[in-house]
Order: structure tokens, then C-alpha cells, then sequence
């Protein structure tokens, strides 16, 4: 689906309220496990309502797969997964002076794979038998994820999954044109992707964004 609406946390609380709050309070985290549990304290902190639970088993036809996060409201029920990857930066945050250090996460393209493959997983996951909206949801600091390629630059085994501004993804994503079939990845929907300003800090790699994609379910899917 398009991303032309503001996403809903459990029917109720738009995704930007949260970031808003998440990027006042931490505007940086140490690891992706400390990104998802700021995420449901903020999230409680606006919604008491609204149960979170982590890493939740979702029974598909084959192995059992964790979701990042369900979120369980009185109006509407959402599925999130989260991806953050940092650029090297170190620094301190925060009144109680907080010490980070963010290593230079994995190649850039493994990063774009990963995100795109949490699409695919939430529109498995997202079905009339468990009619919730799905978001994937990323974090960074590494400037090459947002930015476009440069002119003239020969394809490379990512181009299909590039996540910049302006790109829209759907239908079957071949890596390296095909050549390595294992990665290919088939979407459903259509995506167009916008990033958002999440926080700014100090020094080179300080300006933290954020890319959400929205899920529906399925209405043509049987039980997952």
C-alpha cells in the first residue's frame, strides 16, 4: 500500500506521535533490542491501552517465525519489525551523559535486503485470518541507505532493493538480476518510500533518519 496515510499503532496512535516522543527521549540507541524496548515504553507512555508483546511466534505453513513486536488494542491490532543500522559515530547524550559508540554496521546492501525482506515477512503475517496492518520500521545514521546512486553508476546486486527517496517497491526483487535466486524477494503491495527526520547529534554520522512502510492484510489471502 501506498505510505500517502499516517501509519496507526493498533488503530489509535499515529506512528509519528511515537517517533516524535522516541526522538526527544532517545535519540540514539545502543543496539536494535534497545530501540524496540524505547519504542514500547514510549508507545506505553501515550497508550496505556495498548498491550506490546515482543517476539511473538507467528505459525505460517513452515517453521515458526518471531515477529519484533504485536501491539494489542481495543480498536485494531499492528505487527512491527525493526531494523537499525548505524554508520561509526561516539558520542555522549542525554542529561545523565550517556556514553554511545555505534559500530559501522554490515555492507549497505544486506541492509536493504533485510529491511525489504520484513516486508515480504509482514505481508505474511498480515492475512484476513489476522486482520492487522503491518510496519516495517527503520532507524539510521548511515547516510548511503537514504541517499540516491550516483549518475551514470554502473547497477549493482542491489539496485532492485535500493530504499532512497522517491523508489517504490513491489512485485519480484531479483538480486543481482537473478543470479542468486535464494535472495529474491516477492511483495504484493506497492510501496513508495519516504524518509522522516528523526534526530540530530553531534559530529559526522549525527543525523539520525527514520522509513516506515505500511502493510494491509491481504483480502485475497486464505489463513497463513
Amino acid at each position: 500500500m501506498s505510505n500517502s496515510a499516517e501509519p496507526l499503532i493498533a488503530g489509535q496512535v499515529p506512528l509519528h506521535e511515537i517517533m516524535a516522543r522516541l526522538g526527544r527521549e532517545r535519540p540514539v540507541f545502543h543496539s536494535e533490542a534497545d530501540l524496540r524496548l524505547a519504542f514500547v515504553r514510549a508507545l506505553w507512555a501515550l497508550a496505556p491501552e495498548i498491550a506490546p508483546r515482543l517476539e511473538v511466534g507467528q505459525h505460517q505453513t513452515g517453521p515458526v517465525e518471531l515477529l519484533d513486536l504485536l501491539c494489542l488494542g481495543p480498536l485494531g491490532t499492528t505487527a512491527v519489525e525493526f531494523k537499525y543500522f548505524t554508520a561509526r559515530w561516539a558520542g555522549t547524550v542525554g542529561d545523565h551523559r550517556e556514553q554511545f559508540s555505534l559500530r559501522a554496521h554490515s555492507s549497505d546492501d544486506v541492509a536493504r535486503h533485510r529491511y525489504v525482506s520484513d516486508i515480504e515477512r509482514l505481508e505474511r503475517f498480515c492475512t484476513p485470518t489476522h486482520p492487522r496492518n503491518g510496519i516495517a520500521l527503520m532507524v539510521t545514521n548511515a547516510t548511503t541507505l537514504w541517499s540516491p546512486p550516483l549518475p551514470h553508476r554502473q547497477p549493482t546486486r542491489d539496485t532492485e532493493f535500493r530504499i532512497h527517496p522517491g523508489r517504490s517497491l513491489s512485485g519480484t526483487l531479483l538480486w543481482g538480476g537473478g543470479d542468486y535466486p535464494a535472495n529474491t524477494r516477492v511483495l504484493r503491495g506497492r510501496y513508495e518510500l519516504r524518509w522522516r527526520p528523526y534526530a540530530q547529534l553531534d559530529g559526522m554520522n549525527g543525523e539520525l533518519r527514520y522509513l516506515t512502510v505500511e502493510v494491509a492484510p491481504d483480502p485475497t489471502s486464505g489463513d497463513s
